[in-house]
């Protein structure tokens, strides 16, 4: 995720510097053994064009997006994030901005990519409009999200017994919108839960056709994360086009 909010104080300024260290070339687990392989799939289904990648933090599906032959722009409000994928993708195009105001022309891409930025978004319904405005007639929304199940966990989600084994994963309050802190590794920022009826309703109602859609399985790493993964939906991925 990169970092994209209407208030400062979303944690991301501070965390940008542990945030590039976990990040690294690689990507942390759900990226590279879950999230990739599905989403570059779909890259190669669309055979390149112009691009933007709207929370693009560091860079690195930017990154992606230039080795799958397309011409990408990465747009993030984080200063910090914005000059480490300059500094690593010297010949890229990056821009600082806002995903609910984006300062390009409407129909200006064949593609734009979220790619586990709108639980980052405030005002994400705002933020969705403001990609598909920029999109082309025919063009492709591509997202990646934290999946609703995983970020309405009552307190960490597993629950576990005597031995410390995990049982099973507790959710709460599935239906209520609402932000929080989320703290690991020297990362400290707010992400948003929100039903999967808001985000759906928000696609649909700017004319979408859902395309795609799929909770991908985690295809390599330690077996005991992949595990995990397994048993609890962690991430989304779908398509849509603008008809």
């Amino acid at each position: 995720m990169g970092g994209i909010r209407k208030m400062s104080d979303d944690g991301w300024k501070a965390s940008a510097k542990a945030w590039i260290k976990d990040m690294g070339e690689t990507g942390d687990y759900g990226r590279q053994y879950v999230l990739d392989a599905p989403m570059i799939e779909r890259l190669r289904r669309l055979g390149g064009g112009r691009a933007l990648d709207v929370g693009c933090g560091e860079g690195r599906f930017c990154r992606i997006l230039r080795r799958e032959g397309f011409d990408p722009v990465g747009l993030d409000p984080t200063s910090e994030l914005l000059a480490a994928a300059r500094t690593r993708d010297p010949d890229g195009t990056y821009v600082e901005g806002r995903a609910e105001a984006l300062d390009f022309a409407d129909a200006s891409f064949d593609l734009v990519v979220s790619c586990l930025s709108l639980i980052d978004i405030e005002p994400a319904g705002q933020a969705i409009a403001e990609m598909v405005r920029v999109l082309k007639p025919g063009g492709t929304l591509l997202v990646a999200n934290l999946t609703s199940f995983s970020t309405a966990r009552a307190g960490q989600g597993w629950r576990r017994d005597l031995l410390g084994r995990r049982t099973h994963f507790g959710i709460d309050r599935y239906l209520e919108p609402r932000s929080g802190w989320e703290a690991w590794r020297g990362i400290r920022i707010v992400n948003w839960h929100r039903p999967l009826r808001d985000y759906m309703q928000w696609f649909l109602g700017q004319g979408l056709t859902l395309t795609h859609f799929d909770e991908p399985e985690p295809t390599g790493g330690p077996e005991d994360r992949a595990d995990r993964y397994r048993r609890v939906p962690w991430y989304l991925i779908m398509e849509w086009r603008k008809t």
